[in-house]
């Protein structure tokens, strides 16, 4: 173990958005509808029928976003690029729909921050889901790749680092399955599993897009969240456990897109319910990639079991373990320790990204105008000390990006969660640093735990 908690001297530190989250004013310049957009509409799909349509506004406040970022800090600014935009129905390019990227971009790159772009963050034109059944139909995957290779051509020449897809559960499971996020259904098993293949695949198509497209050497990777097992306690059993529970419960997702096959238990439990797929898509889906994004929040407990048909038990969260500011937000900082490490020894990535963490808070203005978040703060600081332990190990994680850079749209929650390290006033759109803000200032600063 490391004795000054430092990280290494090119460790990246960053911050996460989503365009749909924090951008507002979607039909500007020549947008279209997201399917999300459409959700919004839907009463009672969102808490108190909460939309997009301006939240923190960052399309008009992107300057002074830039500098909260500047005094942060931070070298690198993940967020995503608003597919309606650029395609508002899904197949007809909008030119104008780049504009608002471009100048993101180069204010980006003009204050020193590193711009690290993800391609689909959820907000499909609501088209695609009306034309073809959104990510029912493998024309949707098509409709990605066109719009991938345009963006890719347009940024390529100033942005280095780009994401296919972020979290394929979310738009899939969540989107069809459960009915929580948009477009809000509640569909039969084989069509969930054939969103989920299908969401692999478009992972797979953006990333041939963009390198195919790419106008200099680019990184390409995933954004996954995959459950992060976590053994009860380091023995060298819980260990191994908790490695293969990490296989085994991404069996439908990052377990084929790191070895080119669905596991041949996942195939026979799904039975007749198999998504249909061929071998070019498996080549296709497990293209190698320069490096795995992970989005850590909760742990998934794991024990060593002899007579579990998989070899380990999952333990399930006792009624009074704490958590934050969300049902499913337990408390639980080594996961930002075994992601890297499980990912290193199952399939040798040599480049892991923290590119979601943090929680939502109760965080209320004080009197003096400031925001006292130490619960977010405490959250925070016990997840950079397992960041440390890992880089201090060996383990590959090359960087940090807090969730978020400031309060938004948290989906079917609307505006009743925050997780921002910086306060947002909806009805004014004022940004004020929490003192999470300066904790993780000075976190940067010192490269270190503070």
């Amino acid at each position: 173990m490391s004795t000054n908690n430092c990280f290494p001297k090119d460790f990246v530190w960053g911050a996460a958005t989503a365009s749909f989250q924090v951008e507002g004013f979607t039909r500007e310049e020549g947008g279209g509808e997201s399917v999300w957009e459409r959700f919004c509409k839907m009463p009672g799909r969102v808490a108190f029928d909460h939309n997009g349509d301006i939240g923190p506004g960052q399309f008009k406040k992107y300057k002074e976003d830039i500098q909260l970022m500047k005094w942060l800090g931070i070298k690198a600014y993940r967020f995503s690029i608003a597919w309606p935009r650029i395609f508002p129905d899904g197949e007809t390019l909008n030119p104008k729909g780049i504009d608002y990227y471009n100048r993101l971009i180069d204010e980006l790159l003009d204050n020193g921050i590193e711009p690290w772009v993800t391609m689909y963050h959820w907000d499909n034109p609501w088209a695609l889901e009306e034309k073809f059944g959104g990510w029912r139909s493998k024309e949707t995957v098509k409709a990605l790749e066109k719009y991938v290779a345009y963006v890719t051509d347009k940024i390529s020449d100033r942005v280095t680092n780009f994401f296919t897809v972020n979290e394929i559960m979310c738009f899939t499971s969540l989107s069809y399955e459960s009915g929580s996020h948009a477009p809000g259904l509640r569909l039969d098993r084989k069509t969930v599993a054939q969103t989920v293949h299908n969401g692999c695949l478009a992972h797979g198509t953006a990333l041939a897009a963009i390198r195919a497209n790419a106008r200099r050497p680019v990184k390409v990777g995933i954004v996954e969240n995959m459950p992060v097992t976590v053994p009860a306690f380091a023995s060298e059993e819980n260990i191994v456990a908790a490695r293969n529970a990490f296989r085994v419960m991404s069996a439908s997702k990052l377990t084929p897109i790191m070895e080119g096959k669905y596991p041949d238990f996942w195939l026979e439990e799904m039975g007749n319910d198999v998504p249909e797929f061929d071998d070019a898509e498996m080549k296709l889906i497990s293209a190698p990639m320069d490096f795995v994004g992970c989005n850590v929040y909760a742990p998934t407990y794991v024990i060593a079991d002899a007579d579990a048909m998989h070899g380990f038990r999952e333990i399930p969260h006792p009624a009074g373990y704490p958590k934050m500011d969300m049902p499913w937000l337990f408390i639980g900082p080594d996961i930002t320790y075994w992601a890297p490490r499980h990912l290193k020894e199952l399939w040798n990535v040599d480049a892991v990204y923290i590119t979601e963490n943090g929680c939502a808070a109760q965080d209320r203005m004080a009197p003096d105008g400031e925001v006292y978040d130490t619960d977010r703060t405490m959250y925070l600081r016990h997840h950079f000390m397992a960041a440390e332990r890992a880089t201090a190990e060996g383990w590959p994680l090359k960087g940090y990006f807090v969730w978020s850079l400031m309060d938004n749209f948290e989906w079917s929650w609307g505006y009743t969660k925050r997780f921002g390290i910086v306060y947002v006033n909806y009805e004014t759109l004022e940004r004020t640093p929490k003192l999470s803000a300066k904790f993780y200032r000075e976190t940067i600063k010192q490269n270190a735990v503070v």
